[in-house]
């Protein structure tokens, strides 16, 4: 790596009503290194990443690029210098095909200056080859999955000659072979010299891609190190202030299934005759690779789409779900995998999320009562510690970690009417202590009675939380472990075989 930076931030600060997002933070990014930022969700990683891509700026401090102090205007300012930026929400255009958002705003034209299809779908098709992406670049990204989607977006920012490429989160939904898919093309691109910073909650990736790491703690940094210099404890020691006990503990759940399914089928085949059983109390973890079918089951359980096929039993008895609200008068809770596209209405406040699914609990003769929904919200807030300026405050200026707390909160909030909760990766795009929380909710809750299956493509937090676990392959089920049983090996055999 070169000595001179190409990026340096020197003292930023950036204020939001009633919050100071950073305080003088000092961050520089070297030509050919991989720069790490960790911290928290709230620790201001994400304020910072705007401030350098343009989206935000800045109240105080000094932006150098390539030794030139700069006014950032906007991302296209950024876009200009060779600054490109992956957030960890896609930004995609679901009703464009795959090659269109690649090169959204920079089609191959012909000498006439009119675009050049047969190009644009060519070139596409060539990056998704070299990125060993399978997919059509003809197809629309609407019909992708969340995992194909991310690594479309990763594509788009790859297409570009970028001096600084800014990672925010890239393998939070995808599968261990495609990170290492995605880790290959980074280190191709660190030997390009661009200065690359890369957010992750994942301890073992920083580890293992880092040349330097910067912590951030509570809109403050906290220190500056060599990646080689620190281990996990000390990373997470940094970040969180404090010891993170994530082990498994062992639990006893009941002999009897307390919910139950039968041949479930989808008519699209993506689950295919999916049949079994859940203890109460017990967490039943969903491991598969992206396309194994672990969402759409979730999806056909919860009555979002029509299964084709397939029998529902709770306690012993059939039961007919044929919408949400069936599921939902039936006990059941659903947390999506994509919570700002399908969990939360981002315009409304932290309350009245909060409070979504119990309105009917805290209304009388039809109207909400406003005191009913600010005592619930409070509870929701203060019970599983989500980080807000109060109830009013919008959702969408929440940490992805308190976005994911409040739609848990939602369902938490019917216990002990909710007894059954499906839960689609439920720590992504989570810091190392809020997940540390998350799981001793799960845990804590699955104690008192509810009865969770959890799908995860974490296969540590699979094997950490999970009492019994199910891997997906292609639509069915490959394997089953208890907890004692299951190993990382026989996991990913089971999925990948």
């Amino acid at each position: 790596m070169d000595g001179q930076p190409i990026l340096e931030m020197k003292g930023i600060s950036k204020y939001f009503p009633g919050v100071t997002a950073l305080d003088k933070v000092d961050l520089d990014v070297l030509p050919g290194e991989i720069h790490v930022l960790v911290g928290e969700n709230g620790a201001g990683k994400s304020t910072l990443i705007k401030i350098i891509s343009g989206l935000y700026r800045k109240d105080e401090g000094s932006y150098f690029f390539n030794g030139r102090e700069i006014n950032l205007l906007s991302p296209n300012h950024a876009r200009t210098l060779g600054i490109s930026t992956v957030y960890q929400e896609l930004t995609l255009a679901p009703d464009l095909s795959a090659a269109e958002n690649i090169y959204m705003g920079n089609l191959a034209r012909d000498k006439l200056g009119l675009v050049d299809w047969k190009r644009v779908y060519k070139n596409a098709q060539e990056l998704l080859e070299s990125l060993d992406i399978d997919i059509d670049s003809h197809i629309r990204v609407s019909k992708l999955s969340v995992g194909f989607r991310q690594m479309v977006e990763i594509s788009r920012a790859l297409s570009l000659n970028s001096k600084v490429l800014i990672l925010d989160e890239p393998t939070a939904v995808l599968t261990d072979k495609e990170s290492q898919i995605l880790f290959k093309h980074i280190r191709n691109i660190q030997e390009k010299k661009v200065g690359i910073i890369y957010i992750s909650h994942r301890i073992a990736e920083i580890l293992d891609l880092a040349d330097r790491i910067t912590v951030l703690r509570d809109g403050r940094k906290i220190d500056t190190v060599n990646a080689g210099s620190v281990n996990y404890d000390s990373i997470v020691r940094m970040m969180v202030g404090r010891d993170v006990n994530s082990g498994y503990t062992g639990r006893k759940t009941g002999e009897k299934n307390f919910m139950e399914i039968r041949n479930f089928s989808s008519a699209d085949k993506k689950v295919k005759s999916v049949s079994f059983g859940i203890k109460k109390g017990e967490i039943l973890g969903i491991y598969g690779l992206v396309g194994s079918g672990r969402t759409e089951l979730a999806r056909l359980m919860f009555a979002l789409d029509k299964k084709s096929s397939g029998t529902f039993l709770i306690n012993d008895k059939e039961v007919t779900i044929k919408s949400p609200i069936d599921a939902k008068a039936n006990g059941m809770g659903y947390l999506p995998e994509d919570r700002r596209l399908e969990g939360l209405v981002l315009d409304m406040d932290v309350g009245k999320n909060i409070c979504l699914a119990s309105h009917r609990e805290i209304s009388k003769n039809g109207l909400l009562s406003a005191q009913k929904e600010k005592a619930m919200a409070e509870h929701g807030v203060k019970s599983i510690s989500i980080k807000t300026t109060g109830l009013r405050q919008k959702i969408m200026n929440l940490s992805g970690g308190n976005q994911q707390k409040a739609i848990m909160a939602r369902w938490l909030a019917r216990f002990p009417a909710l007894q059954f909760l499906i839960m689609d990766e439920p720590t992504r795009g989570v810091d190392v202590g809020a997940k540390s929380e998350i799981h001793n909710l799960i845990r804590g809750q699955a104690e008192q009675g509810l009865t969770v299956m959890m799908i995860s493509s974490d296969m540590p937090e699979v094997l950490s939380v999970s009492d019994r676990i199910i891997v997906m392959r292609e639509g069915e089920i490959s394997a089953e472990f208890t907890n004692s049983e299951a190993s990382e090996e026989k996991i990913i055999f089971a999925a990948a075989r």
